[in-house]
């Protein structure tokens, strides 16, 4: 696997270990965590653990992706990451700090703010023709996720004619507009749930190496999502050890980064994975 290397504040940091991106959902309606973490003292303690259990990322969500998700304006958007980006530089300032947004007004109010390092955009600058153009100028890295159609639709019989080589097209397409506008760090995420099937999902788990061959880092986003807990019978809150099995799967087919609501588990997960490589010829 490549040693990828991205820059953040200035210093290049290496992929050969994956790093564990924390999820921070300031939403009412997220489909696992909805409302547990909307008040001040709520988020303070999401904060403080993330960072105890070894968390390198912490990344903010203000509206809910979730299939038919409302619909949230601007500015409810900004007043959300305002009060949670406010308690996390509060805790540990230094700690790398993504925003998962597809609106190019919401990153250019948290870099000029809170010096955000990360943008985590599920529609990959397809729906907002500027986020590209800002990503470049404040010299951000860049997470691209594939996504066919929007969270309003895109579990509505979801169909593809080729299911990887058109994700592969997609990416390529997108990574060479983003190439064109100067992003120099990019990293790719399939887009586990965002219109995909469960066979889907699985399909593209199955075949992450193939994503290697667009040589950018991999992130990868299953925790406890509807592939799980709809394929085993179970809920979002029992699907804590089969995220954990599939991470590993992951960790094991190329992933670099891991997006997680459990981060102590997922850290686990990275020790193991990285304990028995270091025994490969």
């Amino acid at each position: 696997m490549k040693n990828f290397q991205i820059n953040l504040r200035g210093k290049l940091i290496g992929l050969s270990k994956p790093l564990i991106m924390a999820i921070l959902n300031v939403t009412p309606d997220s489909f696992y965590d909805g409302g547990a973490y909307f008040s001040d003292n709520e988020i303070k303690k999401r904060v403080e653990q993330i960072i105890s259990e070894g968390a390198d990322i912490i990344d903010i969500g203000a509206v809910s992706t979730k299939p038919f998700a409302a619909e949230v304006t601007v500015k409810e958007e900004i007043e959300r990451l305002d009060k949670a980006l406010k308690i996390v530089k509060s805790i540990k300032s230094d700690i790398y700090v993504s925003v998962d947004t597809f609106r190019s007004e919401v990153v250019k109010f948290a870099v000029e703010n809170y010096d955000i390092d990360i943008v985590n955009d599920i529609f990959a600058a397809t729906a907002d023709e500027k986020m590209m153009e800002v990503i470049a100028n404040k010299r951000l890295v860049y997470v691209m996720m594939h996504i066919k159609g929007t969270p309003q639709n895109m579990q509505i019989n979801p169909q593809y004619d080729e299911l990887i080589p058109e994700i592969l097209k997609y990416f390529s397409e997108r990574i060479n507009k983003a190439v064109h506008y100067g992003i120099n760090d990019i990293i790719i995420d399939p887009g586990f749930g965002f219109g995909k099937t469960v066979e889907h999902n699985y399909e593209i788990l199955s075949k992450l190496e193939d994503f290697q061959m667009l040589e950018r880092p991999i992130l990868v986003g299953l925790s406890r999502k509807s592939m799980i807990y709809k394929y085993l019978g179970i809920t979002p809150n029992e699907s804590l050890n089969a995220t954990s099995v599939l991470n590993t799967i992951s960790l094991n087919k190329g992933a670099n980064i891991l997006r997680v609501h459990d981060v102590k588990e997922a850290v686990e997960a990275v020790k193991l994975v990285e304990m028995t490589k270091s025994f490969s010829y």
